[in-house]
């Protein structure tokens, strides 16, 4: 395991959410919720839609209900700290537990990242039964759930100086997934989580969530800031070759690798810096995408399936032709020497996903391909697709045949994820 002092490591849960987002202030919007939830939409029959981007907190007793005896005291738990719920392991603070907008009420907050306490939110946040019937409210049948706090970020994993511990968080958040799973009758699909910092145990947990059924891993965009080698490099080839093998998609959730507060005008209050950086992250995955298509890797694992989550699906077409150009222009020698296009890798290897858009699946989905588009709502996150959520996917596809319908919205998700339906 990587011995690294780098304040950045212990602090990357600590800093997943800012505290700013938990302040007071923000504004409830009230939901007609009786008019929202009225479940699929006769346009929508015979879909079983697939929700590609949701967020599952993790429960405050994921991981002491679990632990093996010698950690007992070691495991991350929840602690209230002025009035704000964060997750400790030991006396370190690793963070808030993450993005809950919905009330219990069923209304929505606006202008901050979540409530204070986990029990103010709505309870389909963390429960199995309060989110199936969320989800039969917003006519939803299944979701590809990722996670909400920070706690199972490898760099804070990684700054604990325990391998043996460090791993077997890991281990228990994915078999917290996999009972989730059988729990939900095969509704909630929560990706697993992997040590990448250890490349044996990397290997050995891949295989073991494949073999129980977990249905794709979620990665950091450049492992290297946590000092982890590079995709380029051959630490991950093993790796690879088993997502590509099992046909196992790899997904990056936004471009967390960029700071789009940075971008932000000096002076901004929050609520301003968040709307920018919004934004900026779910575009940030064009970098993602290109890295992937100049490295040579999608030539020498021809079958890898990469999701870009939470990314939108109107900036495609644009990055697409810039790559095409620059690879003319710019990659003049190793162009030659990579197997396919940028539009070829893309129509071979990625998806995307969208929500709040009208433009991109009215008018580019014929583009950037009807079998290259999820759906996606980011429940219970802050600029979730809530509520209206028939409403929206009727106004956005509705001018399309049911089939277009059905593969955008069902079938395309059950076959990079090899959902059992």
């Amino acid at each position: 395991m990587a011995n690294d002092d780098n304040t950045d490591l212990a602090s990357s849960a600590r800093t997943y959410w800012l505290d700013a987002g938990y302040s007071d202030g923000g504004v409830v919007r009230q939901v007609d919720y009786a008019k929202a939830a009225t479940g699929l939409h006769p346009a929508l029959q015979g879909i079983k839609i697939v929700d590609c981007d949701t967020h599952f907190t993790e429960p405050p007793d994921l991981f002491t209900a679990r632990v093996p005896a010698k950690y007992k005291d070691k495991v991350p738990y929840q602690r209230r700290v002025n009035g704000v719920d964060r997750w400790f392991v030991g006396d370190r603070d690793f963070g808030t537990f993450g993005g809950n907008v919905i009330k219990a009420d069923h209304n929505k907050l606006l202008g901050r990242l979540s409530f204070r306490t986990l029990d103010e939110g709505h309870a389909g946040a963390y429960q199995v039964k309060p989110r199936l019937k969320a989800m039969d409210d917003m006519g939803v049948y299944a979701q590809i759930c990722y996670q909400n706090s920070g706690v199972t970020q490898a760099g804070s994993l990684m700054s604990l100086g325990d391998n043996e511990l460090a791993v077997t968080i890991l281990k228990i958040y994915n078999d917290a997934a996999a009972e989730r799973q059988q729990e939900s009758g095969q509704r909630l699909f929560t990706l697993g989580h992997l040590p990448v910092w250890d490349k044996a145990a990397m290997e050995a947990e891949t295989k073991r969530c494949l073999d129980m059924g977990i249905k794709g891993f979620v990665l950091a965009d450049l492992p290297e800031r946590i000092g982890v080698p590079p995709y380029s490099d051959p630490y991950w080839t093993p790796f690879l070759e088993m997502c590509a093998d099992r046909g196992a998609p790899i997904n990056f959730h936004l471009n967390a690798a960029i700071d789009p507060g940075s971008m932000t005008w000096q002076g901004f209050g929050f609520e301003q810096t968040l709307t920018v950086a919004s934004m900026m992250f779910s575009i940030g995955n064009a970098a993602t995408m290109g890295n992937w298509m100049v490295s040579g890797l999608l030539d020498r694992h021809p079958k890898l399936k990469i999701g870009l989550i939470e990314s939108g699906m109107g900036w495609v077409p644009f990055v697409l032709d810039a790559l095409e150009h620059q690879f003319d222009e710019m990659l003049p020698k190793k162009a030659k020497s990579l197997e396919r296009r940028p539009w070829e890798y893309f129509r071979q290897n990625f998806w995307v996903t969208y929500w709040f858009e009208k433009v991109g699946p009215k008018l580019l989905l014929e583009t950037v391909g009807v079998d290259k588009v999820l759906f996606e709502t980011d429940f219970p996150h802050p600029t979730s697709l809530y509520p209206g959520v028939q409403e929206h996917l009727v106004d956005t596809l509705g001018g399309y045949t049911p089939a277009v319908r059905k593969r955008v919205l069902e079938r395309n998700a059950v076959e990079l994820y090899n959902l059992p339906f």
